[in-house]
């Protein structure tokens, strides 16, 4: 008697975009309540507990530029968050590429932008970001 192979099962092209299109659509939900719910308006989204102790972390200023942006205002956004505006595009490109190997189910695996070197630069980054703006004086405080 000889055993079969069973194969596993190949999931489907809708099975296989849900989850980069899931990301999308959450994604596009918080920016639509950021456009509705002006987060420039003290306390209209809590308050962050590092800032009250006068810290700006790196995604200080993030729900207001996202605001800004809704609202077509550049300068807004990259005086509210610079960093977040300048990964908006990595971010994009990253969401498209996911759900176009997603579509046409290919498999990356690791890539270049999840390398040890790349993580290592942008939180390097983040912390010279965080450093700068908690400086006195500082314009990139929020």
């Amino acid at each position: 008697m000889t055993a079969t192979a069973v194969s596993p099962a190949v999931p489907t092209r809708l099975r296989r975009v849900v989850p980069p299109l899931a990301t999308i659509a959450g994604l596009g939900a918080a920016t639509l309540a950021l456009h509705v719910r002006d987060p420039h308006a003290s306390g209209s989204w809590g308050y962050c507990p590092l800032s009250l102790i006068g810290i700006y972390c790196p995604g200080c200023g993030g729900l207001r530029a996202v605001n800004d942006l809704t609202h077509a205002d550049l300068m807004g956004a990259a005086s509210s968050n610079l960093l977040l505006l300048l990964a908006l595009p990595l971010t994009v490109f990253v969401l498209t590429r996911w759900t176009f190997d997603a579509w046409q189910g290919r498999e990356r695996g690791s890539t270049a932008l999840s390398s040890l070197p790349v993580t290592s630069v942008g939180i390097a980054l983040a912390a010279v970001f965080t450093v700068a703006r908690n400086l006195p004086g500082s314009w990139l405080a929020p």
